[in-house]
């Protein structure tokens, strides 16, 4: 709060800060068509490409943590944690694996169509161009899973003949290698992307509560993507994409590991009917298939005993999108479309483990559609004034639900449960004005209802992790938000200030409840240990968040910048017919404050410096709010020298004053911590 203070004091000296004009960006986020930010209601961060190329970051996640109000499920970024814990969180509207937030790339969602989660390392942290964070915003272009907003990924496009190579080492036997190249290729250009990353971890586990079984999480991924755009004719851009996928991760004990495959393909046009009216199709389809082991550990952590092997988990996702946008004279636009996506999956894996085997195995999935139609309408009202509302009516069903079990040794049938098929249709309205009240001040509100199907993940699978017992729920309602804000923005010259306040009820939101904790034995949980909980699938009642964001942006000089990002909020359960203790404590995982100050300096030609620190408040790590995971202050830096020849080097290091940033507390006393101080070095060659 101190540095909003000290910030807040320069806007008494504006003749300090030169007068620089500069022009309105475009966002392409919030309305699924090309807008000027000035005119789009909800609020809208743009991250630049050097945030990520240039950054200390090895990963897509970390360098977004840059935005206060973008928050990952448990502190931890991609390079160590599970992937089933990728979880993204927009202003703390109810955090979890499966997030609230939707992630799309070049306009494909990108959120892992079984569980939800958010595959982060399957992109090359060099390839993004620019992202676009959209919080609390994006539920009338998108629909389905953007309850807490959108965020986009956009690839670069590396001009004909052009390419790079990039090395990078570091810390605990990390090492990257990546290269684009950008052929010419008839009527277009075909870019080729690949990186190959590798690790041996960290430990998960606090030094003070490791035992001989905990291990560093070692891990290793490759990616791919071939990528063609160009033009089909005069008026007709197309981008043809293929893209693969390889994952392996140990999760910091020997038995428990995972492997993520991938295979992406999708089709984009995009075309100019006249100077007022384009249109965009898009067609992907998607195929994958992970594995993964899970364990619990002994309270001595000198052993761990097997808990579930997932032995394949094969995903299919097929889906299509498109709209089309006019505009006429008075400035105002409209863009009308629709989607569809078609979800199916499977979890095939063993359980009750005993005697050196497993007892038992299930096979449990089922299949989603969806179905959606939109119509934005962007409009001048005079005096600088510009109002922007939509509407979407999407169709969901859930279909082929099934939980089968089988004895392993006999082949006889445990239990098999085939679930009806359910549907339903969602509305979901935006609306929202802007005004510009003079040449330094911009004021906006916006409000949307936002809907989530629960993933395929929620409703079919129960599992097992640690101690902890969780089952599924079939019978999981949908989860609706409401959400508001209200914001102004003043800018001069090479300084910007936005403050926004904003509020979120989610309604039925999907939570782990706590409902058994051991030790005992107990009906659908089984033995559980002291320490154990048993918890289920539930729709808790209702969740309530409201809070403040500021942000600051100042560009000095061209030799340095510094921004500043600031969100502090509160988020309760509200309501909780299903577990009524529970109503007035905070939601797990959502910290009160979150800040973040980045600088950017080019004291020279051929010298570059980027650093950020990022404090993040205390945060719950359980339903019932017993217990807390500490405040945290992380800083990251990195430099840059530019050489002869289009090459450079650089350094980084990561959380530079080593600091213990606590992601788990168990019921046992056991805390996870995120990775200590990581340095490396690189160097990249342009062509």
């Amino acid at each position: 709060m101190r540095l909003i203070r000290e910030l807040a004091a320069l806007l008494a000296v504006p003749a300090a800060f030169a007068q620089v004009e500069t022009l309105d960006p475009l966002t392409v986020s919030a309305t699924r068509a090309p807008e000027p930010l000035s005119q789009v209601p909800f609020t809208v961060e743009i991250i630049p490409g050097d945030a990520f190329s240039d950054g200390p970051y090895l990963t897509v996640d970390d360098a977004l943590r840059g935005a206060a109000d973008f928050s990952l499920f448990r502190r931890n970024d991609s390079m160590t944690a599970n992937p089933t814990s990728q979880g993204v969180s927009l202003r703390g509207l109810g955090p979890s694996g499966a997030s609230r937030s939707l992630v799309l790339l070049d306009g494909v969602p990108l959120n892992d169509p079984f569980g939800g989660w958010v595959p982060w390392s399957l992109l090359p942290v060099d390839s993004i161009a620019r992202a676009e964070i959209v919080p609390g915003g994006g539920a009338a272009a998108w629909g389905n899973a953007s309850l807490a907003g959108v965020i986009e990924l956009f690839y670069a496009q590396p001009p004909p003949g052009s390419g790079d190579a990039v090395a990078r080492w570091g810390d605990r036997d990390t090492r990257s290698a990546a290269f684009t190249e950008a052929v010419p290729l008839g009527p277009g250009v075909l870019e080729l992307r690949g990186q190959d990353f590798a690790t041996t971890g960290t430990s998960l586990v606090a030094p003070e509560d490791r035992g001989p079984v905990d291990i560093d999480a070692a891990s290793r991924h490759d990616s791919a993507s071939a990528r063609w755009r160009g033009s089909l004719g005069a008026s007709v851009a197309a981008t043809v994409t293929l893209r693969s996928f390889d994952e392996w991760r140990d999760n910091g004990t020997p038995y428990q590991q995972n492997r993520t495959r991938q295979v992406f393909g999708s089709v984009a046009l995009s075309g100019q009917v006249s100077p007022g009216e384009s249109w965009t199709a898009t067609a992907y389809a998607q195929d994958q298939s992970s594995s993964q082991t899970f364990s619990s550990v002994n309270a001595a952590r000198t052993a761990e005993t097997p808990a579930s092997d997932q032995l394949a988990v094969p995903v299919t996702a097929l889906g299509f999108a498109g709209s089309s946008t006019w505009a006429d004279s008075s400035g105002a636009a409209t863009t009308v479309g629709g989607d569809v996506r078609d979800i199916r999956g499977e979890t095939r894996e063993g359980y009750s483990y005993a005697g050196g085997a497993y007892a038992d195995q299930r096979f449990a999935g089922g299949r989603q559609t969806f179905a959606g139609l939109f119509a934005e309408r962007s409009q001048p009202l005079g005096g600088s004034v510009h109002a922007l509302a939509g509407v979407r009516l999407d169709r969901w069903e859930d279909s082929d639900g099934h939980l089968r079990s089988t004895s392993l040794a006999t082949g006889a049938l445990l239990l098999e449960d085939i679930y009806p098929t359910r549907a339903g249709t969602e509305f979901s309205p935006s609306a929202g004005l802007t005004w510009k009240a003079s040449d330094a001040w911009e004021l906006h509100a916006a409000g949307q209802r936002a809907f989530r199907e629960p993933t395929l993940n929620e409703l079919y699978r129960p599992f097992r992790v640690g101690s902890t017992v969780t089952e599924a729920n079939p019978g999981l309602s949908t989860e609706h938000a409401d959400s508001g804000e209200v914001g102004a923005t003043w800018s001069r010259g090479r300084l910007r200030v936005a403050l926004e306040g904003f509020a979120a009820r989610l309604e039925d939101p999907v939570a782990n409840v706590t409902l058994v904790q051991g030790p005992g034995t107990f009906p659908v949980f089984g033995t559980l240990p002291a320490g154990g909980t048993g918890q289920e699938r539930l729709n808790l009642g209702r969740v309530d968040t409201d809070g403040a964001q500021f942000g600051a942006t100042w560009r000095q000089s061209d030799a340095w910048s510094l921004d500043l990002s600031v969100l502090e909020e509160e988020a309760t359960v509200g309501a909780a017919p299903v577990a009524p203790g529970l109503v007035g404590l905070s939601l797990p995982e959502v910290p009160r404050w979150n800040a973040s100050l980045g600088l950017a300096w080019h004291p020279w030609r051929d010298l570059f410096v980027t650093a950020r620190i990022r404090r993040t408040g205390s945060q719950f790590d359980d339903d019932l709010n017993r217990l807390p995971l500490a405040p945290a202050t992380v800083a990251d830096a990195s430099l840059r020298i530019l050489l002869p020849n289009h090459a450079e080097a650089f350094v980084s290091v990561d959380n530079l004053g080593n600091s213990r940033v606590e992601t788990a507390h168990s019921a046992t006393g056991v805390f996870n911590v995120a990775p200590p101080r990581m340095a490396g070095a690189g160097a990249r060659v342009s062509w």
